[in-house]
């Protein structure tokens, strides 16, 4: 018997011994924050039911994780999640919150591996809201084929964190030796998208139901490291990778401009985006190159390896419609430029202020 299969033994024989207790809460409270028997109960009840696997049934400070043999990189990333509402079409603030961290991790060509998970939870939030949220968390987990190894829980008194907030870090491994990064950007360089934009932000913006809306729009949320690593191996000319979340397309590419001192030019009728996220836009007087998405990806590709590329993506259910979008260009060096359906042109720069809040 191996020593991983002894220590998954050893966790399931100290689980069976473990005294049984019941969540008889119906409702979170500063006890369950104050490190006593209501949050042990919470924790046994809610968080290691929902998350066991034999790192994190050691519930102690950290968590000791065994690398495989030969790596030598690691990737790590931390994100928050405060999505409002909490359950949206398509996903939730905890599927949310294990795509966003494995996502990152993804698009810096990392296969992810541990995440970790940290709970602000207010004073008065349904317990069993809390637990569809681990369910739907360990579920997204699961499909990511990611382990959640580690975690901490604080309660704070009711009105002061809008329900619940959920921060996650996540660790990958390196397993290719190309890097990912601005500074292989070159002119002749095309701009891919591996999908529609702005499902996120727009079904976000209709669930809350403040807009009296009515539109077919569920969020993207997806796990992106199958797809990222189908493309990368794919083609070697992959040269910048990222997840336009918040500021959505349009601030993503305006700081590789920044980066790189290159410009990029857009065009307007390659952009995929469906009709409803385009109407509802529209309504709102939003640009969908502003919107969030959170299972789109963005690649810079060098143009001998873009038939590859756009190849690749395709074959995968979440790049179906992945398209080139634009190139990059010597000018004008750091600015973005949309080629419009009209035939001119207009500067797209960075989001300013906050026209969507709350989103992720």
């Amino acid at each position: 018997m191996s020593r991983s299969e002894e220590d998954v033994l050893d966790a399931i024989e100290r689980r069976r011994r473990r005294p049984h207790v019941k969540l008889m809460d119906k409702q979170i409270t500063l006890a369950h924050g104050a490190g006593g028997r209501s949050s042990h109960t919470l924790i046994e009840m809610v968080f290691r039911r929902a998350f066991s696997n034999p790192a994190l049934d050691e519930l102690g400070d950290a968590a000791s994780l065994a690398l495989a043999q030969g790596v030598s990189r690691l990737a790590f990333s931390t994100d928050a999640s405060v999505v409002k509402p909490r359950f949206f079409p398509g996903g939730d603030i905890g599927e949310l919150a294990v795509n966003g961290t494995v996502n990152d991790l993804a698009m810096a060509g990392a296969r992810p591996l541990w995440l970790s998970a940290s709970f602000i939870l207010e004073e008065g939030l349904a317990t069993d809201e809390l637990q569809r949220v681990a369910q739907s968390m360990a579920a997204a987990a699961a499909r990511a084929g990611v382990a959640i190894v580690t975690g901490d829980t604080k309660v704070v008194e009711r009105g002061k964190a809008d329900g619940l907030y959920i921060t996650t870090a996540g660790i990958g491994v390196h397993e290719r030796a190309t890097p990912l990064a601005a500074e292989r950007v070159r002119a002749g360089d095309r701009v891919i998208v591996s999908g529609t934009i702005g499902d996120h932000g727009m079904a976000i913006m209709v669930a809350r139901g403040e807009l009296e809306l009515e539109a077919d729009l569920q969020s993207d949320t997806a796990p992106l490291h199958e797809l990222a690593a189908s493309l990368l191996d794919a083609t070697g000319e992959v040269r910048w990778l990222r997840d336009p979340t918040r500021g959505g397309l349009a601030t993503v590419l305006a700081e590789l401009s920044l980066d790189t001192e290159l410009g990029v030019a857009l065009d307007e009728a390659a952009l995929p985006i469906r009709p409803a996220v385009s109407g509802a836009c529209e309504i709102l007087g939003i640009d969908p190159l502003y919107v969030a998405n959170e299972g789109k990806l963005v690649a810079v590709v060098g143009p001998y390896g873009v038939a590859a590329a756009l190849a690749a993506l395709r074959a995968h259910p979440l790049g179906a419609e992945a398209a080139v979008v634009g190139e990059v260009l010597v000018d004008p060096p750091g600015m973005v430029l949309l080629r419009t359906s009209f035939g001119g042109t207009r500067v797209v720069d960075m989001l300013a202020g906050d026209p969507l809040p709350r989103i992720c």
